[in-house]
């Protein structure tokens, strides 16, 4: 039973709720500086080539530009020092349309824009850009990493030829942008040697370490400060040139400097999900057991450096299968490099893997809940390690109960009202559970009978409610009432931690701030010189010792024995959706997510972030698309406007559930995470649910009424 009076699995409000509403919440580009200039970007118009002159003479004669900087007069800058995407201005070379060619610095941001768009530009363009990914498709390349080699389990694909059932097809995911609603931002201020960026960042350290390496500086001369981020997604994990490029400005001009891109910047400044094909093939014996598993994965990167998203991660543990083939290739493009995106690989690949699963059951005339559970893997079938605990069984079967599965009518196109068609459908998603080292300090301090405490370290708060579930942590830690506890987070002068990606930073930051909670208890213990029969809080010994302040940090590391399991969260998803038979329009009018996920820390916050997932996943299915010109290289859509997010209205009655689960193998809190599997399965539901309604299989995202029709 829960202890009332503990702080950790209770749904509190956000400590940071009020500053937000507000708007008293300071965000990168609300510092204030002292003759603040503003920087402007302008950007390449071809896609591969190289620049023979530029024109800035009218630009520097504008009103209020204090200077136009370009290859030809900015500092050399280390183009390895870890940000990501190139565009530095470190020469004529241009591999991607939008690319950073200059940047105009002026005393106001409508002087700077006014005079970006008089800059001239005169380029020498290559004849052979690769910008069409279906032209370059057909002639793909191995992946330079070694984690995307291929890989074989049993027989592989060949074992197909022996499979009773079979369901070889091709799903689509496209090209996607995070479009946060903070855009990337900077104010860079300068003191001596030293510069200060406050700055949007998921891993404040890793900003601090790259920025510090592509400005030329030790890492102690750079200060990231960013205590609010409005979303990132992934785009803020990798920090890009613009972080830089804001130091760069502020140096030059000597003068502190603000940089914000706008909304069509973010189209071809700081990544995108890349577009992916993927050859899904199943054999399975007449009863539904799996026998072969291939999943082929065929995705673009930059022309100069690769990321590929790990599509096949969910095919390779979900089910048990003895003969398996997970393998990529890669096409190298003239655009910008792309990068995480929420649930990297795992929501595209599990929208291929979950949709195949359902053409697989509905083959078999079997419900695809029970398909699942008899493919249910005892251990992780990739790597043999047993797992710290598995849900997937517990989700469906408590979703299903809960959705209403049993309402389903299995014959597709079946269950009408009116001019609409009513489906249901369900896919399962996971995602890693992991613990990143992290250090904590915690300052305790005892004014008026009353005792306070204060914790830091480097995290970061996406707008997740890092800040809320830290001080519960701390209460239940020190015996303190959370309106008592101070958090100080989002500065790399702090103790250094782990950044707020992949689903490690609940994880990560609980721990080293329940850590050295324990460490400071165990200090004051010794620090009274008493013996305790019964283990008391840091606060009573605060005021039993009558000590007016008292400090200790802690530094986390994962524990050793998780090395040994497989370590998942793991959840089912299940999806209504209505459709006009007449216009062929989508709308998911219930969904639900049923989430194991170790420890909950805060069910209101978590509940949110399975919610926010669960949105992303309907735009992921039914909206979201960024459109290349292929004879150009550009972006189409380069708006809200014409690259569409679900509004309100887009969005049925969401549920999220979750299981009561207890796995203190992945860390001594049993947190697991859930800001990334929140999306994974969701995509695949939904177009599940749309086969359910209409008999129509959409392998292509998004389900958009043209492809319905």
């Amino acid at each position: 039973m829960e202890d009332s009076n503990k702080a950790i699995g209770k749904g509190i409000d956000r400590i940071d709720g009020i500053l937000k509403i507000t708007g008293k919440a300071a965000y990168a580009t609300d510092y204030p500086a002292t003759k603040m200039a503003y920087a402007v970007l302008f950007k390449s118009t071809i896609a591969s080539g190289k620049i023979v002159k530029i024109d800035a003479s009218s630009a520097e004669k504008a009103p209020g530009v204090l200077k136009v900087i370009t290859h030809e007069n900015a500092p050399k800058l280390n183009e390895k020092g870890g940000l990501r995407g190139g565009a530095l201005l470190q020469g004529p070379e241009i591999k991607f349309y939008g690319q950073h060619i200059g940047i105009v610095v002026a005393e106001t941001f409508e002087q700077a824009t006014l005079a970006a768009h008089l800059i001239k530009v005169d380029y020498q363009q290559k004849a052979n850009e690769k910008t069409d990914f279906e032209k370059n498709a057909q002639t793909p390349e191995m992946p330079k990493g070694k984690e995307l080699q291929d890989l074989v389990r049993g027989a592989g694909k060949s074992a197909i030829e022996l499979a009773e059932v079979k369901i070889e097809e091709q799903y689509e995911t496209p090209i996607e942008h995070h479009h946060p609603m903070e855009p990337h931002a900077t104010v860079a201020v300068w003191e001596g040697e030293n510069v200060t960026l406050y700055n949007g960042s998921q891993i404040i350290n890793g900003a601090q370490n790259s920025a510090a390496a592509t400005l030329n500086l030790k890492p102690e001369q750079v200060r990231i400060i960013s205590p609010y981020i409005g979303g990132g997604f992934g785009s803020k994990g990798g920090q890009w040139a613009n972080l830089a490029l804001a130091a760069v400005a502020a140096k030059m001009v000597n003068r502190p400097v603000k940089l914000a891109l706008t909304r069509q910047q973010m189209f071809n400044s700081v990544g995108l999900r890349q577009r992916n094909i993927q050859k899904l093939t199943l054999g399975a014996t007449k009863e539904g057991k799996l026998t072969t598993l291939a999943h082929e994965i065929i995705s673009h990167t930059a022309i100069d450096d690769e990321y590929i998203e790990p599509c096949g991660d969910c095919s390779k543990i979900m089910y048990e299968v003895p003969n398996s083939l997970i393998s990529y290739r890669s096409v190298p493009l003239n655009m910008i490099l792309p990068t995480y995106t929420r649930g990297p690989g795992k929501s595209t690949g599990s929208f291929a893997l979950e949709s195949a699963m359902d053409e697989l059951a509905y083959k078999l005339n079997m419900d695809p809940i029970e398909l699942r559970i008899k493919n249910e893997p005892k251990k992780d079938p990739s790597n043999g390690k047993p797992w710290s605990s598995r849900t997937t069984v517990q989700c469906l079967r408590e979703g299903a109960k809960a959705f209403g599965w049993d309402k389903r009518k299995s014959e597709p196109g079946t269950n009408k009202i009116g001019d609409d068609l009513i489906g249901y459908g369900v896919a399962c998603g996971t995602y890693p559970a992991r613990q990143r080292d992290s250090s904590a300090i915690i300052k305790m301090n005892r004014k008026n009978g009353q005792v306070f405490a204060t914790v830091e370290l480097a995290a970061s708060d996406l707008g997740t409610g890092t800040h809320t579930i830290l001080a519960q942590t701390a209460a239940d830690g020190l015996g303190v009432p959370v309106a008592q506890i101070t958090v100080k987070i989002g500065d790399s002068s702090l103790p250094p931690a782990a950044g707020s990606v992949g689903s490690v930073g609940a994880s990560s930051f609980a721990n080293a701030v329940n850590d050295a909670c324990n460490k400071i208890t165990d200090e004051l213990m010794a620090k009274s010189g008493k013996q305790f029969f019964v283990r008391p809080t840091a606060s009573q010994l605060m005021v039993s010792e009558q000590i007016s302040a008292f400090e200790t940090r802690s530094d986390s590391k994962a524990p050793t024995e998780a090395e040994k399991y497989s370590c998942h969260s793991f959840n089912a998803n299940f999806a209504e959706v209505r459709i006009n038979s007449l216009t062929g329009m989508v709308k998911v009018t219930r969904f639900l997510a049923v989430t194991g996920a170790g420890k909950i820390l805060n069910p209101k916050t978590a509940r949110s972030q399975i919610i926010g997932g669960n949105v992303w996943g309907i735009g992921m299915a039914l909206t979201e698309e960024s459109v290349v010109d292929a004879r150009f290289g550009n972006f189409a859509t380069r708006s809200f406007a014409d690259y569409h997010v679900p509004a309100n209205l887009d969005v049925g009655k969401l549920d999220a559930m979750f299981i009561n689960e207890i796995d203190l193998i992945p860390n001594t809190m049993g947190v697991k995470g859930i800001g990334e599997v929140g999306i994974v399965g969701v995509a695949a539901a939904i177009a599940n649910a749309v086969f359910n309604a209409t008999g129509k299989r959409i392998r292509s995202l998004p389900i958009t009424p043209d492809k319905l029709l």
